[in-house]
């Protein structure tokens, strides 16, 4: 009997080839990773930058539309400027820091006066520590927690009359005495305008304004529809509101409420995982709304017009103290801080930042300019020539960061 042998030929790998073809399938996959983390970098870079963009055009509109505002009463003329018979104006007012009778502010006048420059814009260059010309008022406290003001971030007050706000005032309306002051104006509501309930409260000031003159006073409403000028003798009047010397496009505003004052100012928020960023906030009549997130500086810069009619750009300090006494007062108008009424301009500058923190962000795409640091190029967050760190704000260096400006021309008396 015969035995068949048979013989089998092993076919597949060795561990060695085995090994081989594992490493060069690691080296391919690893190079698809880094091309997907490279791509998905790049493409959060791009949609931050995008981001940043779109909120540092936002801002800058936000704010430029409030300067552009600036200073405007009821008519574009020297009459528009109201004078003041009441004596509780800085009540009627919010985020007033410059006071009468404060040091260096005059006292409260005595007779009728013209609405105080001082009262009309005021600005705040702040540093690290603290603010000049002072603190504003009403705002919370500058530091590093949320919800404290940023900073190094200047504030800004402004002050304008909403033009939609108020009631005709029509023939009839004004009502005077043989002494040629205002006895009574009674008011019937047209179709646009709000009820007068709804506006007036008890101790808010009128403002009576044409493009002739404009008054400021306090007055009690009667029958629902009529306001008495108080007596001076209440305290509420300095004098008794005049008839106006015309009586066409005549309004009756409640100045509470009709009469805007706009601060801006940058506070801190989350922005999350940790990180903290600045929102810019618009606070108007007492009430601020955040604006916009991913501002960390804002400065202003305020075009003033001197005597000999060159216009130079001073910070806040320098406006409120007329350049250190070099420039004078407008003729008809000596109180301290008279060059508020006479700015021309305000350059605006804010700093934006991406919300979000990169680790792997390398020290060139970091670097960013703030003209108002003295940057002619691209610098690191923390140079030294900076006049404030993001570190020293509370803010993480790793985030993309690009600067937006604006020059606005702000409404001025003819005088």
């Amino acid at each position: 009997m015969s035995v068949v042998t048979f013989r089998y030929r092993t076919i597949g790998v060795s561990l060695i080839e085995l090994m081989v073809a594992m490493a060069l399938g690691l080296i391919v996959a690893s190079g698809f990773v880094a091309v997907l983390l490279a791509v998905s970098a790049s493409q959060r870079m791009l949609s931050q930058f995008a981001r940043l963009q779109e909120n540092g055009r936002f801002a800058i509109a936000r704010v430029t539309r409030d300067l552009r505002m600036a200073n405007a009463f009821y008519c574009p003329q020297e009459g528009a400027i109201p004078i003041v018979q009441a004596t509780g104006l800085n009540s009627a007012l919010h985020d007033v820091t410059a006071r009468w009778g404060h040091a260096p502010y005059p006292a409260f006048p005595s007779s009728p006066y013209r609405f105080p420059s001082f009262l009309w814009m005021r600005g705040y260059q702040c540093g690290k520590k603290s603010c000049v010309p002072e603190t504003p008022a009403s705002l919370p406290a500058m530091g590093r927690a949320v919800g404290q003001r940023v900073v190094g971030a200047d504030v800004l007050t402004l002050r304008y009359l909403d033009m939609g706000g108020g009631w005709s005032a029509g023939a009839g309306a004004v009502v005077g005495t043989a002494q040629g002051t205002i006895h009574h104006v009674a008011i019937h509501a047209g179709a646009q305008d709000q009820a007068i309930a709804d506006v007036f409260q008890p101790g808010d000031l009128l403002m009576l304004a044409g493009c002739a003159s404009a008054q400021i006073f306090s007055a009690n409403l009667q029958g629902g529809n009529t306001f008495y000028p108080d007596a001076v003798e209440t305290g509420r009047n300095i004098a008794s509101p005049a008839l106006p010397p015309s009586f066409a496009a005549l309004r009756l505003f409640d100045f509470n409420r009709d009469f805007r004052t706009v601060t801006y100012y940058l506070q801190v928020v989350d922005a999350g995982d940790g990180a903290a960023t600045g929102a810019l906030m618009r606070r108007e009549n007492g009430l601020a709304n955040e604006v916009v997130r991913g501002v960390e500086r804002m400065d202003f810069s305020y075009g003033v017009e001197d005597a000999a009619g060159a216009v130079r750009h001073l910070t806040a300090a320098r406006v409120d103290d007329r350049g250190g006494g070099s420039i004078a007062c407008p003729a008809d108008d000596n109180d301290y801080g008279c060059l508020w009424r006479t700015v021309r301009s305000i350059e605006v500058h804010v700093l934006m930042d991406g919300q979000q923190v990169h680790g792997a962000l390398d020290a060139v795409a970091m670097r960013y300019a703030y003209s108002i640091d003295g940057d002619l190029k691209p610098a690191p967050p923390d140079a030294a020539t900076r006049a404030v760190r993001p570190s020293e704000q509370g803010f993480d260096p790793r985030m993309l960061r690009r600067e937006f400006s604006a020059f606005v021309a702000v409404r001025h008396d003819s005088r």
